[in-house]
């Protein structure tokens, strides 16, 4: 088994741990305002850009209303784009939800924790899987069958010599004859 390596301590006080986690933060929302104004500077340059301001003043009312036309078609295409895109987002994050999920599947989604072997004797399995109906005492051993070494020593020795014998008588083709013709007899 592999050893723990000792924990090592660190060489900032928790002081000042604190005094730089705060100025990480302090450091982290100046650049999210920075950030956030220039998105403001972006967007209006790209709106004056796009959407040059309107001189309606010296528009007769034909003219008037053709722009105001022309502005409605091009918003119904740009809602249509948009409606469009939209779409398009909703079915990429579906199947980018299933695809997490697909490889959560795959990869397991608990790590599987290492197994330790615990050593339960029968009473407490029953016990714990029948609570208060477990009266009977379950002694295992106590239920096998003991074996006397004398009476197998003597069924070894009996074996060996009928083992010979049998060798013996059985040698040649009188003795395949024997044992056709005595599995010949059992059978009848």
């Amino acid at each position: 088994m592999p050893e723990k390596a000792p924990e090592r301590k660190s060489k900032i006080s928790a002081s000042r741990k604190l005094m730089l986690k705060s100025l990480m933060i302090a450091r982290a929302t100046e650049e999210l305002e920075e950030e956030l104004l220039e998105k403001e500077v972006e967007k209006a340059k790209y709106l004056e850009e796009k959407a040059p301001p309107l001189q309606s003043s010296s528009m007769s009312l034909e003219e008037l209303r053709r722009l105001c036309e022309e502005l409605n078609a091009t918003i119904d295409t740009v809602d249509e784009e948009r409606y469009d895109i939209e779409a398009k987002v909703l079915h990429n994050t579906r199947e980018i939800k299933d695809l997490n999920i697909k490889v959560l599947d795959l990869r397991g989604k608990f790590k599987k924790p290492n197994l330790r072997r615990v050593r339960v004797s029968a009473d407490a399995i029953l016990s714990s899987l029948l609570g208060s109906k477990h009266k009977v005492s379950l002694d295992l051993r106590a239920n096998l069958k003991s074996v006397k070494k004398e009476d197998t020593e003597k069924e070894k020795t009996a074996e060996v010599s009928n083992w010979r014998k049998n060798v013996e008588a059985m040698a040649g083709m009188e003795g395949r004859k024997k044992m056709f013709d005595a599995a010949k007899a059992q059978n009848q």
